[in-house]
């Protein structure tokens, strides 16, 4: 089974943060000035960075990845099609909107004005067109190991994320103090960290779709039957690509001795995954002109 070996990134924001970014208001997605070039140099790493001012700079990064930016694609299975260009060739973008347009953050449901851009500049200078349509495809069902009986670290979750949201736009939580505590589930949270999963607040589909996919490297459906909200701390062995650089504080990562993902959820959540398939709504990428450097 193939397993992914890249650093999982923060996929849900804290209600806090997403509270006080839901008020702010959200303006046209529209670059006012953008510059393209093809990136030669034969590196390997690149990257996509905000920064203020409604400026985004990308570096070296494939025409995939791009459009996976621009309409919010994680998982490689749910874009399909295109030249191989898109996948060969690495590009550098650095891109200013007007003004200074905000975004409420993940799990709020407000447009983000930089992605909204980003799919406007593809339709311009790569002449992307898509579409989306369902399709049958390789998958895993999470599923019990032992119907009802879930393993020692998985919980029913007894926090409240409607009433702390609430409490966090009336102002009433206290602001944070220090870094955050990953020795346990942060309340109302999805975390991914190097070698561990911190999960609290929301129905388990939610872990299925959102964290669990980045190691297992297919969809994933949710069929443990369980409902309501749960909590979980998952500890796994993550390999660092060969070269990459050790993730800060490597020191406080979880023991390298730990089982692989498919045993850890298996033996601490009492979860297995089983291959199937499964029904999946992807995008097809019709068209796609090459770009020229500006």
């Amino acid at each position: 089974m193939r397993r992914l070996t890249i650093a999982v990134c923060l996929v849900a924001a804290t209600v806090v943060a997403a509270a006080q970014e839901a008020a702010k208001p959200v303006a046209d997605g529209t670059f006012e000035v953008a510059t393209l070039k093809q990136n030669k140099s034969g590196e390997r790493g690149g990257g996509i960075r905000r920064l203020p001012g409604g400026r985004v700079t990308i570096t070296n990064m494939p025409g995939r990845a791009l459009v996976g930016f621009a309409y919010g694609i994680i998982g490689p299975w749910q874009l399909v099609g295109g030249p191989s260009w898109l996948t060969d060739d690495r590009f550098d973008i650095t891109a200013k909107m007007e003004g200074n347009p905000e975004w409420g953050g993940v799990g709020t449901g407000r447009p983000d004005p930089i992605t909204i851009a980003m799919r406007k500049l593809l339709a311009d200078r790569f002449v992307l067109k898509i579409h989306t349509e369902m399709r049958e495809l390789d998958a895993y069902a999470l599923v019990m190991v032992k119907a009802g009986q879930p393993g020692p670290n998985l919980k029913p979750s007894d926090t409240d994320c409607q009433a702390l949201l609430a409490k966090a736009q009336r102002g009433e939580l206290p602001a944070p103090q220090g870094p955050p505590d990953f020795s346990k589930p942060l309340p109302c949270s999805m975390i991914g960290r190097f070698g561990q999963y911190l999960f609290d607040g929301f129905p388990i589909a939610q872990a299925a779709s959102g964290l669990f996919t980045n190691q297992a490297g297919r969809p994933i459906v949710d069929r443990t039957g369980l409902t309501g909200n749960w909590q979980f701390m998952l500890t796994f062995l993550q390999e660092r690509p060969v070269g990459a650089p050790a993730p800060p504080n490597e020191q406080t990562l979880p023991d390298p001795n730990a089982p692989s993902f498919f045993t850890a959820i298996q033996e601490q959540l009492g979860l297995k995954l089983e291959s199937t398939k499964a029904p999946f709504e992807v995008t097809v990428i019709d068209s796609a002109e090459h770009p020229a450097d500006d």
